[in-house]
This record gives structure tokens, sequence and C-alpha cells, in this order.
């Protein structure tokens, strides 16, 4: 008897669990020959507001770690997606990648999390400031994340695309919430995979999988996600998105794929500047 393949089922990945879309839709991935070879959950506004729920419950203990932790975590997916490189090839491969240029992208994702893991303990000092004053005060400026992070990942990148956008967010404590590309989402789903076995806290990182015509506006407009990351080009989608995220006076960034560059965790992070006085003790010296 001929064995039948079981097929994977790619789910949507909300609060470090992997449930199907509320609404039991999918949509069908074809090959370029036109076959089908995968189903995918096609993410609604409910999904995306459970999303935000759990990225918005991980912020106070995600941003509280230590910067070595979340460095030692971040090179933990790095070494969990090394030991899995086969499983991703197989997936670029049957997305329409030549073998080749799969390798490169496994390789080039490897590469992004150690170089944005090595930036997570050295951000603050580069982007950190003590400012001269004209008053008794020491004034200091520091960066703090903002906090909850929407990212519509790069439409014509699979898992180099994806690594790139959540990396520099997570990197500088924020929480995210991304919708992976449409025509290449296989190795998003899988990825979270990974992310479930790095350390990562539950909540930290959430992938949904789905439309971006549906789902943009729901995420420029929800009231409790601070920033969006945008990967695109379209003038009406990025003219949207800052029109509607007015509502909440919400942070619109857009990025580029190909660039490791530590002022993208910047892009992600608030500037606080505190004011200490500069009391004197007696007449002898000044103290504080």
């Amino acid at each position: 008897m001929k064995r039948v393949e079981v097929l994977k089922t790619y789910k949507i990945f909300i609060g470090g669990a992997f449930p199907r879309t509320e609404s039991g839709r999918y949509y069908p991935l074809l090959n370029k020959q036109g076959k089908t070879i995968a189903n995918i959950c096609l993410s609604s506004k409910k999904d995306l507001r459970n999303a935000v729920v759990a990225a918005r419950n991980a912020c106070a203990g995600w941003a509280a770690k230590t910067a070595y932790n979340r460095s030692q975590i971040l090179y933990r997916m790095a070494e969990m997606l090394e030991t899995r490189k086969a499983q991703f090839a197989d997936e670029l491969l049957k997305q329409g990648f030549a073998k080749q240029q799969a390798e490169k992208e496994i390789i080039a994702s490897i590469d992004r999390l150690i170089y944005y893991a090595g930036w997570c303990d050295k951000y603050m000092q580069i982007y950190s400031s003590v400012n001269p004053v004209a008053t008794s005060h020491f004034n200091f400026s520091l960066p703090e994340p903002m906090g909850v992070v929407g990212i519509l990942a790069p439409e014509n990148s699979s898992l180099l695309g994806l690594i790139s956008a959540i990396t520099p967010c997570v990197a500088g404590g924020n929480t995210c919430v991304v919708l992976a590309s449409y025509t290449l989402p296989l190795c998003a789903i899988s990825f979270a995979e990974v992310i479930q076995c790095s350390d990562v806290p539950a909540g930290v990182i959430n992938i949904l999988t789905g439309s971006k015509k549906e789902l943009l506006e729901h995420f420029s407009n929800h009231m409790d996600i601070n920033a969006v990351v945008y990967f695109d080009n379209k003038y009406e989608e990025l003219k949207k998105l800052k029109t509607q995220a007015a509502l909440n006076v919400k942070r619109i960034v857009t990025q580029t794929l190909n660039d490791e560059d530590p002022y993208k965790i910047l892009d992600l992070q608030e500037i606080k500047t505190t004011w200490h006085p500069i009391e004197n003790i007696g007449s002898g010296g000044g103290g504080y």
C-alpha cells in the first residue's frame, strides 16, 4: 500500500502556543507548478487582538531582563536555527528558491541573529548621554523600549526578512506582533518553533500569517500597538498607516531588508531624560 505523506499543518504563534486562527479560515499555498504545498492560516482581526494582548502581557518582564540575558536568548535562537538548516532549506526550495540561494538566506539569517545578539548589551552605552545644562543638575538621556511593536514583514523574503524585522525590535526590549509574508510564509511558523525552544518568554514574539490587505488597517489603528515597522514601498499602504496611526500617535518606521544596523534598534526606542539636582553639602565641597 502506498504511504500517504503527513503534511505539516502551519498554524499561527500567539503567546508561546500554536493555535489555529479563530475564524477557521485558511488559504492554499501553491508552488510554481500550481500544486498545493501547504494550507496557511488566514489570520483575523481577533487573532491580532489576541496577539497584542499576549505581547502587552510580556512587555514588562522582557524589558526588565538584563541586556546580557536578552543577548543569550538571541544567540540561542541562532544556535537552534543552525541545527535545523536542512528543514529551512527544504521549505525555501518548496517556495521556489534555488539551492544556493536558500543556503545563502539561511546563513545570512543565522548571522543576523548573532549580530543583534551582540548589540543587546552595547546600544545603551552608544545612544545614552550625560547632557550639559546651565543649572545645578545632572541631566541624563537614555533609550527605553516603546512597548508593543507591530511588524509587517517583507513580502519578497521568507526567513531573512522575518528575522531582520524581529531581531532589532526584541534586542531593544520590545515585544512584537509580526505579520509574515503572504506569498512566502512557510519559514515563519517553523521559525516560531525555534523561538519556542530558545528560552524566549511566551508573548515576546507573536507571528501571524494572512493578508496584509486585510490586516494593515488593524495594525495601524490598534490603540495598544505603540509602533509599526513597514518594509515595503507601496505609497497607498504607507499613507494609510501614517494617517490611521495618528489616532494614538503611533510611530511608523520604514526599514529595509539588507542592512545590519544598530540604528534599527534605536528606531523603536523612546529617549527618556532625567534631571537630578546637585546639592552642596557644607562649605567644604559638593555632593550629591
